[in-house]
């Protein structure tokens, strides 16, 4: 494969991939006579996984470490895991066609990009002026025009309706313009992380409700301090959900 097909297989940009052979993370194939990059299918499952942990919030440097401790797998085990990782990407794209269709049948109203199970969730959310309140509402509405999630709506209920949820939003307010190692981080990412409900993940899809990009396009939402909270407690929900039963 050449470079602009591996990207193509594995859902990233021919620019992504030459960014990580630049920092080392991906390491550069050899070169044939002609000039170009050869790939194969194990530097596609590598690619793979650099970009699923992306999404997951991993700086690049915590990408590398995670991949130091995969090295050494069997072809037939990464093999397993590029497909399982294309299976994701299908069920994604089939709930965006889903979203979509339902769009397409009925009236384009301001309203309509919002699943009924997401209006009365944002319903019971009490009003406030939290600028943070404000964007997890904005980001639940984004994952609910590409993703959905009824189940996982009705696991955040208590959560919207804790009147201790409005603290937290207010200790995250507080960090806007904070440096990104402000001793409050660690102990407010610890909170935010333990007031997440294990029916919430216990609602999510296996893989989660990860839009390609998403997760990197949410820490770019935030000011340094809060991006740092967001990254460290998506950190401690992907713990929290491994491994599932089987």
């Amino acid at each position: 494969m050449r470079i602009g097909e591996i990207a193509a297989l594995v859902g990233v940009t021919a620019r992504a991939v030459r960014h990580y052979h630049h920092i080392g993370l991906l390491p550069e194939p050899p070169r044939q006579a002609n000039g170009y990059r050869s790939y194969t299918l194990r530097d596609a499952v590598l690619l793979a996984r650099i970009r699923r942990l992306t999404e997951l919030g991993l700086a690049l440097d915590e990408v590398r470490d995670v991949l130091a401790d995969d090295a050494g797998r069997e072809l037939p085990e990464v093999l397993g895991e590029l497909d399982a990782d294309l299976a994701r990407q299908e069920h994604e794209i089939r709930q965006r066609r889903r979203v979509l269709a339902g769009l397409l049948e009925g009236p384009l109203t301001p309203d309509a990009p919002l699943s009924a199970a997401l209006v009365e969730l944002l319903k019971a959310a009490p009003v406030t002026p939290s600028p943070a309140a404000a964007k997890d509402r904005e980001h639940l509405t984004l994952l609910d025009a590409t993703v959905g999630g009824d189940a996982v709506y009705a696991a955040l209920r208590p959560l919207v309706e804790d009147p201790t949820t409005m603290l937290l939003y207010e200790r995250l307010d507080d960090l806007d313009g904070a440096a990104p190692d402000d001793p409050r981080i660690a102990a407010l990412a610890d909170d935010l992380a333990a007031a997440v409900p294990d029916e919430v993940l216990a609602a999510i899809p296996d893989g989660g409700p990860v839009v390609t990009g998403f997760g990197q396009a949410l820490l770019a939402d935030y000011p340094p301090a809060q991006a740092e909270v967001v990254r460290r407690v998506m950190q401690k929900l992907t713990a929290r959900m491994r491994p599932r039963p089987s």
